[in-house]
């Protein structure tokens, strides 16, 4: 079912108000605080990634929003054969990134041994370069190719991103 149709709570909290007041860019910047446990911002440099993405994203007639990056990816992944769900990404990403494109991890086993994992699906060097997607970014912050690459390793290694619910 398209995000769109997924009913609400009635309920919200005093936070979700303000953020919701407060517009958008508040809502980005209090997704770590509220959700993220993991993950932090990645530096600002790589915010020319963000630009290129919008550029792209704008191009194609696609939201430069978590939206529309999901929406450009599961096309490219139609086209290769990569299954996967609108519903199964989106739960991926909101667990692993609560939906910050720049998030990285800089404190598990990975960073630890120097390979944090990065962007909305929180994919290391090695897997992003291992399974990237011809036709999108090299740039593990780059939405649309994060996604991809994250959602064609879930496919080799569990089927489908839809099968996955937990660090993978």
């Amino acid at each position: 079912m398209p995000a769109f149709g997924l009913r609400r709570p009635a309920v919200t909290t005093r936070l979700t108000r303000k953020i919701a007041l407060a517009g958008v860019g508040a809502a980005v910047l209090a997704l770590p605080v509220a959700g993220a446990t993991s993950a932090s911002a990645a530096p600002a440099a790589d915010s020319t990634t963000a630009t290129t993405t919008a550029a792209m994203t704008a191009a194609n007639g696609y939201s430069n929003n978590l939206d529309g990056w999901i929406r450009q990816s599961l096309d490219i992944m139609a086209d290769k054969g990569i299954p996967g769900t609108y519903n199964g990404i989106y739960r991926n990403i909101i667990r692993e990134s609560s939906g910050n494109q720049f998030a990285i991890n800089n404190w598990d086993i990975n960073a630890i041994n120097g390979t944090p994992s990065k962007g909305l699906l929180q994919v290391i060097k090695p897997t992003f370069d291992a399974y990237h997607v011809e036709g999108t970014s090299w740039d593990p912050y780059d939405p649309v190719a994060n996604i991809t690459a994250a959602c064609n390793y879930a496919a080799d290694r569990y089927g489908s991103m839809d099968n996955v619910y937990s660090a993978y």
